[in-house]
């Protein structure tokens, strides 16, 4: 790395300003929040035995306020990115990732005010991705990517032996044994977990907390899948965000930080052998269930989709309306849950190449808040220079680089090796 530059004050009291403005200007924005279907929904759909689809306009969408003025919020997006300009320079690598920032967040805007059309999924995919995306001219989409990874693991959650134990703690003692690991992680940096009716997934983290459905059970694989997901991960990388002097901005992920963000989260999973095979099929069943949506299905095929998979009503009903929200019953799909399986794909790879490169001490970086793996070569010229400081949390597995380093070695090793003549002679003995 390059001498330290001690930048000039004044300058990194703009970068300041304009990120905090940032930072202000998307903190109404509340996606998920936006997009969510009501419980009368799901009432109305079991009430009908489970034999309608659930009838979402755009009418039900518009009487759901998004708490912000949208046409405001895009020209207040507009104006910081010409701030950027004026103030940092257009060519200043700070100002290029902040005005990126501002355009895709002003993407986002957009999208919620076109909830309930086709336009609202279209933008989605922009944000998101598509099942049918590539990342080279040749290589598998990630619906033949979720596809591979199904072949496999549709043999191993049939075995009795690798079955997940039954979930018998309710959310209220999740909480409580959640707490315990988060104040030993993180103690006196006021993080929590705590109840909430108010979200379709059994868990989510957010600022400085993660929620857990009151509704939901865990066992105690669930809890652990949780603490290094939501806890290291994500709540882990907001308080290295926040905690960062100047590009306070670290501490917000918009959707492009999404990628990275769950890449990390299931590749942590594992790193630390938490995840089961039943876990990264229920992922793969999401990928497969998007790309059934932008092939033509409806909300009721979903359904079916999740019920001859083995789920009960209840989870088929979840999981379907997490295709569906921010979109009508026989809509294209919100691709957000492509993000888990593209990202994990691209954080993998990004850490393989960065250790046959000589450069493993880039990894911690991805750390240092919500970042995007593009801005890599960016944020280590940052950190040098001391505009971004190096992440203060660290999850074990990346605090000692030599485990990790030996693990990714071998790994690119071994994936550039043809043993396909080994594997057939494998098989005679398996």
């Amino acid at each position: 790395m390059s001498k330290k530059i001690v930048k000039p004050s004044t300058y990194l009291i703009e970068v300041k300003s304009l990120s905090d403005r940032l930072v202000k200007a998307q903190q109404p924005i509340r996606i998920l929040d936006a997009i969510k279907w009501d419980d009368s929904i799901k009432q109305e759909f079991f009430k009908g035995h489970c034999q309608k689809p659930p009838l979402i306009t755009t009418d039900y969408y518009q009487n759901r306020s998004l708490g912000f003025d949208p046409t405001e919020k895009k020209y207040e997006f507009y104006q910081i990115e010409r701030d950027l300009v004026r103030k940092l320079g257009q060519l200043n690598p700070l100002s290029v990732i902040m005005r990126r920032i501002c355009r895709e967040y002003q993407d986002v805007v957009r999208m919620l005010e076109a909830r309930g059309t086709p336009i609202f999924s279209n933008i989605s995919q922009e944000l998101y991705g598509s099942s049918q995306d590539v990342f080279h001219v040749g290589d598998p989409t990630i619906a033949n990517l979720g596809s591979m990874m199904e072949a496999t693991l549709s043999q191993l959650v049939q075995l009795d032996f690798l079955a997940e134990e039954p979930k018998t703690i309710n959310a209220k003692d999740a909480v409580a044994i959640l707490n315990e690991k988060i104040e030993s992680v993180f103690p006196g940096d006021g993080l929590r977990a705590m109840l909430s009716d108010g979200i379709v997934a059994d868990a989510a983290a957010g600022t400085d907390y993660i929620k857990l459905r009151a509704d939901a059970l865990f066992n105690m694989r669930d809890l652990r899948v949780l603490e290094v997901h939501e806890i290291w991960v994500h709540l882990g990388t907001t308080l290295n965000g926040l905690a960062q002097p100047y590009c306070t901005f670290l501490g917000k992920g918009p959707p492009s930080a999404t990628v990275t963000q769950e890449g990390l989260a299931v590749l942590m999973e594992i790193l630390t052998f938490s995840s089961t095979p039943s876990r990264l099929m229920r992922l793969i069943n999401r990928v497969r269930a998007i790309t059934l949506v932008e092939e033509g299905a409806d909300f009721m095929d979903i359904f079916t989709f999740f019920i001859d998979k083995g789920l009960d009503e209840e989870e088929s009903y979840t999981l379907s309306s997490r295709v569906f929200r921010g979109s009508s019953s026989d809509g294209l799909p919100f691709t957000k849950d492509l993000t888990y399986i593209k990202g994990f794909v691209l954080t993998y790879n990004f850490m393989r190449l960065a250790v046959s490169k000589g450069k493993p001490d880039r990894i911690p970086l991805l750390f240092c808040g919500k970042t995007m793996i593009e801005d890599m070569k960016v944020l280590v010229d940052l950190v040098d220079e001391g505009t971004v400081m190096a992440p203060r949390f660290l999850p074990p597995q990346f605090r000692d680089l030599m485990g990790l380093s030996c693990w990714l070695s071998f790994s690119r090793f071994m994936s550039s090796l043809n043993f396909r003549q080994l594997e057939k002679d494998y098989a005679n003995i398996l």
